[in-house]
Formats: C-alpha cells, sequence, structure tokens
C-alpha cells in the first residue's frame, strides 16, 4: 500500500511538474496568447463570463481586447452612449472572471479612423460633427463600395482643438472601470487623413500626422502608466509590397512606423496569407504581434511563424516578436454559438473563427510540446 501511494504521490508530482513546465514554456515562447471580441451586449453578459471561465481560459489566453467602443454607460460624457451599453457592474464582472484566470483584459475604443461604418457615422462624429475630418463628404444613402468619395470610414480630424479632451475622457473613463494597464485605439484602415479639404490638416505630411495622433493618445496614456496597443497596417507599404490598400497603406502613413514610440505595442493582422510583415515592425525596436481571423491553414502557419521569427532574432529584438491575437469580427454570441456548436459536431465549420481560433491555441502548444520535449 505504501509503495502505491509514493508511486501516486510521484505520479502526480511528475505531473505537476511537467504542467508547470509547458507553462512556463508558453510564457516565454508565446508571452501574448490574445483573443479580440466585441463586448457582449448586456442580456448575454453572463453566459459571456461563463465563457470566458470555462472556454477560453482553459486554452491558455492571457489577453483580451474588448471593442467597447460607445456602447458604455458613460458618467464623463451621457451623450456618447451609443445603443445596449454595459454597466459598471457589467464591467466588472468580466473583470473579476479575469482576474479568476490571470487574463489581462483591455478596452478597445476605434480612434482617428472608423468613425462610420456603411452609411451611418459612429457616435462621436454624430454628436460632434465639427470633428470630421472631411464634412464635405455626405454619408450615403445605400452604401458601395468602391465609390466616387473613396468613402470607406469617416475620420476625425487628429488636429481639431477640442477632439482629445473629449476622446481622453472616455479612454480614461474605460481604463478605470476596467482596471486596465493597456489600451487599443484601433487606428486601422485609415483612408481619410490629412484632406486637401480641411483647414487644419491639408498639406501636411500623411505619415506625420498618423504618428502624432499616436504620439498623443500613447503620452496621455503613459502619464497613468498604461500602454497603447493598435492595429499595424497603417505601419506598412501596400503598393509596391503588394499587400494592398486594406491590410497596408496607399496613403504614405507607412512612414510612421519610423516615428512612432517605440512602446507602442502593435497588432498585425492578416487574414488571407500568413505574411511576413511582424518582421518588418519587430525590426524597428516595436513589440507585435500577428493577428489571424478565420483561415485555420493561414493561423497553423501564422503560429509557426511567429515561433520561428522568434528563435532565429537577435538577441536585441527577440522580445519584439510578443505572440498572437485571434480576431473576432462577428458578434460575441455568434462566437459562442459556433464554438458550442463545434462541440457537439467535430465537423461543423460555421464562420471557422472558432476553429481559428482553436488552431492558434493547438499549434502553440505543439511548439511548446516540442522544444520542452528536447530538454
Amino acid at each position: 500500500m505504501k509503495k502505491f501511494i509514493l508511486f501516486l504521490f510521484l505520479s502526480f508530482a511528475g505531473f505537476a511538474f511537467s504542467l508547470h513546465a509547458q507553462t512556463a514554456a508558453i510564457d516565454t515562447l508565446f508571452p501574448v496568447r490574445g483573443l479580440c471580441l466585441e463586448a457582449p451586449y448586456p442580456n448575454s453578459v453572463d453566459s459571456f463570463i461563463i465563457f470566458l471561465d470555462k472556454e477560453i481560459a482553459p486554452k491558455k489566453i492571457n489577453t483580451i481586447i474588448l471593442r467597447v467602443d460607445y456602447r458604455y454607460q458613460f458618467e464623463s460624457h451621457p451623450e456618447l452612449i451609443d445603443t445596449m451599453p454595459l454597466t459598471k457592474s457589467d464591467v466588472k464582472k468580466i473583470v473579476a472572471v479575469c482576474r479568476k484566470n490571470n487574463i489581462r483584459i483591455m478596452p478597445q475604443i476605434n480612434l482617428l479612423g472608423h468613425q462610420s461604418w456603411a452609411s451611418q457615422t459612429g457616435k462621436l462624429l454624430q454628436v460632434y460633427p465639427e470633428f470630421d475630418e472631411t464634412p464635405q463628404v455626405a454619408m450615403p444613402e445605400k452604401y458601395t463600395w468602391p465609390n466616387p468619395d473613396e468613402l470607406y470610414c469617416k475620420s476625425y480630424c487628429p488636429l481639431h482643438p477640442n477632439v482629445h479632451k473629449i476622446i481622453f475622457d472616455v479612454m480614461d473613463e474605460l481604463c478605470n472601470v476596467f482596471e486596465a494597464d493597456a489600451f487599443h485605439a484601433g487606428m486601422d484602415e485609415v483612408f481619410y487623413l490629412g484632406d486637401n479639404n480641411c483647414p487644419r490638416c491639408q498639406g501636411r505630411d500623411k505619415a506625420e500626422l498618423f504618428a502624432g495622433e499616436v504620439w498623443k493618445i500613447r503620452n496621455h496614456l503613459a502619464e497613468k502608466n498604461r500602454r497603447l496597443w493598435i492595429w499595424g497596417d497603417r505601419l506598412l507599404e501596400g503598393k509596391i509590397s503588394g499587400l494592398g490598400m486594406w491590410e497596408a497603406s496607399y496613403n504614405n502613413t507607412h512612414r510612421a512606423v519610423d516615428i512612432i514610440p517605440k512602446d507602442v505595442f502593435v497588432c498585425d493582422w492578416h487574414y488571407e496569407k500568413p505574411e511576413k510583415t511582424p518582421v518588418i515592425i519587430a525590426s524597428k525596436g516595436i513589440q507585435v504581434a500577428t493577428a489571424p481571423w478565420r483561415n485555420a491553414d493561414v493561423t497553423a502557419q501564422q503560429v509557426k511563424d511567429m515561433a520561428q521569427f522568434r528563435n532565429d532574432a537577435a538577441p536585441q529584438i527577440k522580445e519584439n516578436y510578443a505572440g498572437l491575437v485571434q480576431t473576432v469580427w462577428s458578434p460575441t454570441v455568434f462566437f459562442m454559438m459556433e464554438a458550442y456548436q463545434t462541440k457537439k459536431d467535430k465537423n461543423f465549420q460555421g464562420m471557422g473563427v472558432w476553429k481559428s481560433f482553436l488552431t492558434m491555441c493547438e499549434q502553440m502548444d505543439a511548439v511548446v510540446q516540442k522544444v520542452t520535449a528536447k530538454k
């Protein structure tokens, strides 16, 4: 009996040691293991919390970006409250489950670009139309792309003297309620910038305008020891590289990669091909994570690439290859439904986002097991 008990003890100790070693290894190989989601609707907060606790945390996710935008009951600017807002109580429930599972959570508000969608302006420009970079461009009744105005999404004017007071107020309020040490400002797909009709921006270098806005937001966050995260597409050149106008820049903002602060964290999204662009960003002294979406095969290669980049990098930039962030662009409730349906039916494909997420997690585990097996 004593031998059996000793065997059980040693077996458990060996398992615990192995588990600890794998946890340490994944933190070393993939410091950022993230998930970017739309904030849940108020009536699904409780189910979202269960989902985080039972389905997401066990996958070793340690970072969540929650796209809140103006769907929060702001006290600082109640005029900006959008439809289906979260309450302070809702947020605290989400924060609590993340803390329980050692998950870092940060809110996101789309800044600079993405101030409209299709035929509707976003809340900021609805309430403060004077912030519009291109007020002469009317919102269409029926949106199509391409269109004569080259309208994808509106931008606010980064040089308007009153815009930052407003956005910094709501940024601070969200960061406070989420108890966050980082904030994601979006800043992707900025097509309207330095417009020739803008009395403040006309004739200015678009890279300097973009970098200047990054600096302003970064400096404000840094005053409270918070870090700025952004998407990376505007830091990449799109024409010569062949990356295109969505995943990279056609309006010369890419030169901003040399003049933005080095402590900004960049999420480099590519969905159809496993582009090697993290090398560009990391080589500039900036930390970067690859961001997949719904193509599991692409995701699998992106995990392998990130591990290889980090392994092959010079010591000076090794830590700049930080990991991966799975993106989800459908409502979170759809992502949850896809996850639960996949558990019932292994052949269920859905939109492919949950499969991509599982692939990201499984491939990271596979890399860890391969590395630990060699030691």
